[in-house]
């Protein structure tokens, strides 16, 4: 069947009819949300009838199949419209989906990278032809490459959304481990030629995008998007194979500014596997569990609450206090995973940013505030970044019920 005239891009607000579904009602000057029923993800992504028996399993909350998917390896897509000619080569991984990914080219100029920190551009091609892979010293059994992690969650998400294409993966590494061949081992550093250097690197994030899949928040564009990152600090390379580490997450990404946008169910901040069949089947079941359509409603319902001038002042300086309160004082408050150079980078942007400062009245809503601090994170080490992500939002919607009358985030606007 040819799908090429039928992949059109789904928002969630036209395709969810929320009359039927959700019921909101005023509370204290806000929104509270009762009785989420979730649709069919056929029905919230694809339009009637715009293609055939589409096994499109995500995600399953949303649609109440509570049994497990069948990983059935053997069945392809059907073919796409002609996109960039980017194929990911087949995975070395057992048990893995043999069928080459095809990617669509990412045709926007992005204004910057989801991550900068001391980061630097990757390619897929780098890391699988000129990246060695570290192994376990004690076994010399090999760890799950970058690469490998990247071609993992490609796979899966080609089997969750045959029909809507793929963007390139955009990579981020740090902590280049350098080496050279036995044969140059005598020679001086300057005199080394290509071919004896040998590299990895210890830290990699990427994301990858659904382009087709998109919903407005407050006049931003948002595109689902999936990624992860792995450290191999996190690894004890010096001993024998062990299970391995992983963070992962499916979320949206504000294609204003890159920000991304994470969710508690659409996060796993210690995936633990011990290979990549392994690794495959916990990504899916992320996946399916993620509720993309609450997400959603709860991000557009940051946008209706504002803080005053002198509120968003108060949230500064408290959150400038919270990182030198006594333990004790410390731990009956909620978390605030961000520094003062967070906080610094937050206080100019409230004045200076193009896309979420201020109002002339100097107010600002509580989804640029949540963008402040997505903005300000990409400052972290892409170690501690998904995590302060997920945490910018909980925090951002606990300051959204302190508004409504909650105790537990009152102190930050006291």
């Amino acid at each position: 069947m040819d799908t090429q005239n039928n992949i059109k891009p789904a928002t969630l607000e036209e395709a969810f009819d929320i009359s039927n579904s959700t019921i909101i009602i005023g509370k204290n000057n806000g929104l509270e949300l009762r009785n989420v029923i979730r649709k069919p993800i056929r029905d919230i992504f694809l339009q009637d009838n715009d293609f055939e028996d589409a096994e499109v399993f995500y995600p399953s909350r949303m649609h109440g199949i509570t049994n497990k998917v069948e990983l059935n390896f053997k069945q392809e897509p059907e073919p796409k419209e002609p996109v960039q000619a980017f194929l990911i080569p087949n995975s070395n991984a057992q048990g893995l989906p043999h069928t080459p990914v095809i990617l669509a080219e990412n045709r926007c100029n992005e204004p910057s990278p989801f991550i900068l920190a001391n980061t630097s551009k990757a390619t897929l091609h780098h890391l699988q032809n000129d990246c060695i892979i570290p192994v376990f010293s004690k076994d010399n059994e090999k760890t799950i490459a970058h690469q490998e992690f990247i071609e993992v969650v490609l796979n899966a998400v080609q089997k969750i959304f045959p029909h809507h294409n793929i963007t390139e993966p955009e990579i981020r590494v740090s902590h280049q481990i350098k080496g050279r061949i036995p044969s140059a081992i005598h020679k001086p550093v300057k005199e080394l030629l290509e071919h004896e250097k040998t590299i990895y690197y210890e830290r990699m994030a990427f994301i990858v995008k659904v382009p087709t899949i998109t919903d407005i928040v407050n006049g931003n564009e948002l595109s689902l998007t999936i990624g992860g990152v792995r450290s191999y600090n996190l690894e004890n390379l010096y001993n024998k194979k062990s299970l391995e580490k992983f963070k992962f997450f499916i979320g949206f990404q504000n294609q204003v500014c890159m920000n991304l946008c994470v969710r508690s169910d659409g996060f796993v901040e210690d995936m633990r596997v011990g290979s990549s069949q392994d690794l495959y089947s916990k990504v899916i079941e992320v996946i399916q569990s993620y509720n993309a359509e609450l997400h959603l409603m709860e991000m557009k319902e940051l946008t209706q609450h504002y803080l005053s001038e002198h509120q968003f002042a108060q949230l500064i300086g408290r959150s400038r206090l919270y990182q030198h309160l006594p333990k004790s004082e410390k731990q009956n408050i909620p978390l605030l995973n961000f520094n003062d150079s967070h906080i610094n980078t937050m206080a100019k942007d409230y004045y200076e940013d193009n896309n979420f400062c201020r109002l002339e009245d100097g107010r600002i809503n509580l989804w640029d505030v949540y963008n402040l601090f997505t903005q300000a994170n990409k400052s972290s080490y892409i170690d501690n970044f998904l995590n302060r992500n997920l945490n910018a939002f909980e925090f951002s919607k606990g300051i959204q019920k302190a508004l409504n009358g909650s105790s537990d985030y009152h102190w930050f606007l006291s």
